[in-house]
Parts: structure tokens; C-alpha cells; sequence
């Protein structure tokens, strides 16, 4: 089943001698459960088409359907609401609140929409991310590994539609980074989450059903793994 359909998704940065097309009649679908790794060059347009998916910017033109919704057709405010539900964010550079421990940086989602998740769902969460032991440390007093894993907890903790994450290994080291691309394997695989990636890193790709590369703010080619 179709989840996400792109079509002909278009940003441009300024004007006349000054514009930049960062993104070009974009236009490819992703299926329920399916694992997307997006790769290109610096400047490619990889982390701009990222961010019109999530609704985080607007278009120029084109169009984002996600579960057959038309993500612009919102206002900013009912956008921002069906971002916080529908889509979860993992950024390169975690993103947490320093101020919030692990067990309330990953329920912030829910928070805002003053809902609960019951203790077992949120144990076996914290006991799959790994981080049973530390749900009352700061980030500050995480590694980077931990503090990612937090990230991805929260984007998978309101049980979204779509996860898209940008160059979520960008930060850490190998042995960090190894159990980051493992971790977003088993939440794909185990639990079903349909999973956009940003990533540089041609080996990290290798772990998704397709590689989508983006050359120029086009699509240069797709490969099915």
C-alpha cells in the first residue's frame, strides 16, 4: 500500500541572478513498511526533499501525499499537528531538550498532545532502545549513541506513519553508528515502520529495500536491494 507519494515536488531559493533550484520536479512513492535510503553530494538537494516530506518547509511546487493526504493543503498550525503525530523526526544532532530526561525527552510528542502511553509500551521501548538504565539521565550525561537512540525513541513512541531521518549516523563514531543503523532495521522490520534515510554513507544505504540518488535536485537513479 502506498504511504508517501511525491510529485513533482520543486523548492527554489531566491532570484533572478541569485536563485537557486535546490529541488527539481521531484516525483517517487514509498510503500507501507518500506526502508528508503536517500544518498547524494553535499548541496545534492537530499536534506531539502527531507524536510518538504516532514512539512518542516513549503514548496515552491508540487505535492506531498502522506496516507493520501495533502500535506499542504494545511495551514502552519494543523500542519505542525499532523507533523508531531504523523511523522517522526531523527536529525543528525539529536534535538533533545537538555532540560528533560530520556523518558520525557521520548514522550515530548505525546506531551504536547496531552496524551499518555501505558508503562508496559513505554518499558519495552526504553528496553529496546536500550536505555531501561537510563530514562532518568539528562542528555548531558549520555553518549552520543545513547542520546540518538533517544531521538529515535521519541519519532517512534506516537507510532508514525513515516519516519524520516536525516544523517542519523553523522555524529558517532562506527561502533555507534553500527548499532544506529541496526536499530532502524529492527524498527522497520519488527514493528513495521516505514523509514526515509539521509545518508552520505554508501555502506549505511546498503541497508535499505531501495536507494534513491539525488544528483543536482533530480533523481538520478533508483536501485532496488
Amino acid at each position: 500500500m502506498e504511504i508517501l507519494r511525491v510529485e513533482n515536488l520543486t523548492k527554489i531559493y531566491g532570484k533572478d541572478a541569485a536563485q537557486v533550484v535546490a529541488l527539481d520536479h521531484v516525483s517517487f512513492s514509498v510503500e507501507k513498511g518500506e526502508f528508503v535510503a536517500i544518498v547524494g553530494e553535499s548541496g545534492s538537494g537530499k536534506s531539502t526533499l527531507l524536510h518538504l516530506i516532514g512539512g518542516v518547509d513549503r514548496p515552491t511546487d508540487g505535492k506531498v501525499f502522506i496516507d493520501g493526504k495533502d500535506i499542504f493543503s494545511f495551514d502552519d498550525d494543523k500542519l505542525a499537528i499532523f507533523r508531531r503525530r504523523q511523522v517522526g523526526l531523527i536529525y543528525q544532532f539529536y534535538n533533545l531538550i537538555p532540560i528533560l530526561n530520556v523518558e520525557e525527552n521520548i514522550m515530548l510528542p505525546l506531551s504536547l498532545d496531552n496524551r499518555t502511553v501505558d508503562k508496559e509500551t513505554l518499558d519495552n521501548l526504553l528496553k529496546m532502545l536500550g536505555l531501561d538504565n537510563r530514562r532518568t539521565h539528562l542528555p548531558n550525561e549520555l553518549s552520543g549513541g545513547q542520546q540518538q537512540r533517544t531521538s529515535i525513541g521519541r519519532a517512534l513512541v506516537t507510532n508514525p506513519t513515516l519516519i524520516l531521518a536525516d544523517e542519523p549516523t553523522g555524529n558517532l563514531d562506527s561502533k555507534s553508528s553500527d548499532e544506529i543503523v541496526a536499530l532502524l532495521k529492527k524498527s522497520n522490520k519488527e514493528l513495521g515502520q516505514t523509514i526515509i534515510m539521509i545518508t552520505h554513507n554508501p555502506e549505511i544505504a546498503k541497508i535499505a529495500d531501495r536507494v534513491i540518488k539525488i544528483e543536482d535536485g533530480r533523481i538520478a537513479r533508483e536501485v532496488s536491494l
